[in-house]
């Protein structure tokens, strides 16, 4: 596989056929939800519906068209492709469509996620909601920001946290062990949002803090990881370290935690559990 070239000018190049290929998936996955569709369930009991495939389809199609060299793995890809990917410098990881369950609950709280690794590191990455029709992108060294109909905007997170702190939760994954966490916060403002836009929240400064202890798949986390970091945030597992991608057996996260305000111990509220 030849030499993926990383650097910011490379990067720049490559965002507005990603965002555009996100756009159009958005618009198929929008066809879908307009009218009434069959859901299935995978052996891991997620649903799976025609617009996760549909998304898919386009998604590898058009990366295939713009990065011949670069291969794809996704949430919908073959078991070849999943076995195949730990030799894999380069790839793009894709989940076209995160928060199905949103979908089928019509909440409009779900996202096309987009994301370069390069070396075990998101380097660009694009999260669009098609329902809302807006999209969260960025590149390494090139900052993050948020695009609509409107134009584009630069986002920062909120380096100084509000009080009390802006804690997002998944709409549909919250446990018992986010709100122990909870608890030894005291006192919060909960904020629950479905999907990776949970990442945009706090890349564009709406929330302070997003804990995630139960289980994710590296495809629902890339593309929001360079994101927050572009904005001036963090994304680490519990011991503090930059979640890593396409670097183990396993395609599950491990726990994590993502803020902007440095100032403040998110992690020990964590580790306790």
């Amino acid at each position: 596989m030849p030499a993926m070239n990383p650097e910011p000018q490379r990067l720049a190049q490559l965002l507005p056929s990603v965002l555009a290929l996100a756009e159009s998936a958005g618009r198929e996955i929008m066809a879908v939800y307009g009218g009434e569709f069959a859901v299935s369930v995978k052996a891991d009991k997620s649903p799976l519906t025609a617009a996760d495939l549909n998304s898919q389809r386009l998604i590898a199609a058009g990366l295939a068209a713009l990065t011949p060299e670069i291969p794809l793995l996704g949430e919908e890809s073959a078991a070849a492709d999943i076995a195949a990917r730990r030799s894999w410098p380069t790839l793009w990881l894709v989940d076209p469509l995160d928060g199905t369950r949103e979908f089928v609950k019509r909440s409009g709280e779900f996202t096309v996620n987009i994301a370069l690794i390069h070396d075990h590191q998101p380097v660009l990455g694009v999260l669009h909601a098609p329902a809302q029709d807006f999209s969260y992108v960025a590149y390494r060294g090139g900052g993050a920001w948020r695009t609509d109909a409107a134009g584009r905007t630069v986002i920062r997170a909120q380096r100084r946290a509000a009080d009390p702190p802006r804690v997002l939760a998944s709409a549909s994954h919250r446990g018992k062990s986010l709100d122990r966490m909870l608890a030894r916060m005291g006192p919060h403002q909960l904020v629950s949002a479905g999907s990776a836009l949970k990442f945009g929240w706090l890349a564009e400064g709406r929330a302070d803090f997003y804990p995630r202890l139960s289980p994710t798949s590296e495809w629902d986390s890339a593309a929001g990881q360079i994101i927050v970091e572009e904005a001036g945030g963090r994304v680490t597992d519990l011991q503090g370290q930059p979640l890593r991608y396409n670097a183990r057996d396993t395609l599950t996260n491990p726990s994590f935690a993502a803020w902007a305000d440095d100032d403040r111990d998110w992690l020990t509220l964590l580790r306790a559990e």
